[in-house]
């Protein structure tokens, strides 16, 4: 469910940036969004950087299994635009993104671990050049 919005979700975006052209439910049939985006919307987060295990609603997977208090999860759809994409934009070739949440399973819902991070690119441009005045 949460990869199916995603998908959604990034597909209508990539239509709307010119990276995608057609319907979306036929881009989505096609997986034409896989150009961009390759990888699920996150992971479980604890001893290792991609802990064990899929976060999968219909539990087809045989490693799928429900969430519980205690686990912490990512939550971070991106997309990459290869330098060499000649269908997309030029100003987008090269480009990628990715802006992670790690977030907390709890008994009674879940805490946004990242809630305080920028996550928009005037807040992380701000940040960055903070950081450069700081290094010179």
């Amino acid at each position: 469910e949460r990869q199916k919005l995603s998908i959604e979700l990034l597909t209508e975006g990539m239509k709307q940036l010119g990276l995608l052209k057609g319907k979306t439910k036929d881009l989505i049939k096609k997986k034409t969004y896989e150009k961009y985006y390759m990888h699920g919307v996150g992971h479980y987060l604890g001893l290792d950087v991609h802990d064990a295990g899929r976060y999968f609603t219909d539990h087809a997977a045989k490693d799928s299994r429900p969430f519980a208090a205690g686990m912490v999860l990512t939550v971070e759809p991106g997309i990459y635009i290869p330098p060499d994409a000649k269908d997309a934009p030029a100003k987008y070739r090269g480009i990628g993104v990715r802006i992670e949440d790690d977030v907390l399973v709890t008994e009674s819902g879940n805490v946004n671990l990242t809630a305080k991070v920028p996550k928009h690119a005037e807040e992380i441009e701000e940040l960055m050049n903070a950081g450069k005045a700081k290094s010179t």
